[in-house]
């Protein structure tokens, strides 16, 4: 079995606890106005490589990973598009190195899709986009119904997770949407940590060289101030939603 694979990275430390061997793979579903790898999202695209091909890219800085508390992260585009080589890949490095498993994933999958690799993975990166529908769509052109479902399965399932989202001034920074998106993450308990990633500019080159129009080409960096204020709505939104829930079992 091959995958269809955009690159790697042997030096991570975003991606996860530790060093991480970070691999991204080709072909997602979502087109998000501020994506940075849009040459990701093209399925047939990119390069064909076996498991063991990617063991031995992996090999040679196994020590790193090892002493930082590191492993390996599979992310994207969209990892879950390839659901059985990524289990195949993660069911390798345990049973060689016993690597700590990472799926990075925007969760747009249908939960039986990824059961077998979900049983090999330690812990999950679950990018939350919006949970608005309509501005969802708007900004990924694709509904969440899928996301959210997939969220509930890992909480049923007790997958440990990590929540990211994107902050981006005007498109996800609002005071409902940051709020409802509090209440979401509180309705899950199975969280372990809340990362807001800061919208950045980094990828807009990739757009201009595959001519594509970058819609938020006026779009700011938000600022530390702005980041707090958004941590904030959100712990206000979680604390809310988990106060009904014991209000509830009471």
């Amino acid at each position: 079995m091959k995958g269809r694979i955009h690159s790697f990275d042997t030096f991570g430390t975003v991606d996860g606890p530790g060093i991480r061997f970070v691999l991204f793979m080709q072909g997602c579903a979502l087109q998000c106005k501020y994506c940075h790898n849009p040459d990701s999202w093209e399925m047939n695209a990119g390069s064909q490589m076996e498991v063991e091909e990617i063991l031995g890219e992996i090999e040679p800085y196994l020590e790193y990973y090892r002493r930082s508390g590191g492993g390996i992260t599979v992310t994207g585009g969209e990892p879950t598009l390839q659901a059985a080589f990524v289990a195949r890949l993660f069911s390798a490095c345990k049973a060689r190195w016993g690597l700590h498993t990472v799926l990075d994933t925007n969760g747009f999958c249908e939960p039986e899709h990824a059961q077998e690799l979900l049983k090999v993975t330690d812990l999950v990166l679950l990018d939350l986009k919006m949970i608005n529908s309509d501005k969802h769509i708007a900004l990924t052109a694709q509904p969440n119904d899928r996301i959210k479902r997939f969220a509930h399965y890992l909480n049923e399932i007790q997958k440990n997770i990590w929540i990211r989202h994107v902050l981006v001034p005007g498109f996800t920074d609002g005071y409902e949407d940051l709020s409802e998106l509090g209440q979401f993450i509180g309705s899950l308990n199975n969280v372990n940590k809340l990362e807001l990633l800061p919208y950045h500019r980094m990828g807009v080159y990739k757009w201009q060289q595959m001519g594509k129009e970058y819609l938020l080409e006026h779009c700011p960096t938000p600022t530390d101030q702005e980041v707090t204020r958004a941590r904030d709505i959100i712990d206000l939104g979680i604390r809310a939603r988990q106060a009904d829930m014991k209000g509830i079992g009471d």
